[in-house]
């Protein structure tokens, strides 16, 4: 399991993901958003995504928390850009829902 830290404003929040063990604090003006993605199955489609939304401009890291059959949840810390992020998801395969 990998805990990862986000700082955001002063108030650290931090959640537990699948990998080894790391924290990471938030570049100064940097946000983390979560959106809602439908449409992931499985540990290649938590991939696709994260990669996908990576390459967007602006974003540090993104991470998704799968939920197969149901409403996944992304992760993306960085100057985040909706719109670019949902065009990011949707030409991996997925359903962008939104925040």
């Amino acid at each position: 399991w990998k805990l990862t830290c986000v700082e955001l404003k002063t108030v650290p929040s931090c959640r537990l993901l699948q990998s080894s063990s790391s924290c990471t604090t938030a570049a100064a003006g940097a946000t983390t958003v979560e959106f809602a993605v439908d449409g992931l199955t499985c540990g290649h489609c938590v991939q696709t995504v994260e990669k996908a939304v990576s390459a967007v401009d602006g974003v540090e890291s993104a991470s998704v928390d799968l939920v197969p059959g149901g409403r996944s949840r992304l992760w993306v810390q960085g100057t985040v850009d909706a719109a670019a992020t949902r065009e990011a998801v949707t030409a991996a395969g997925y359903t962008f829902v939104g925040i």
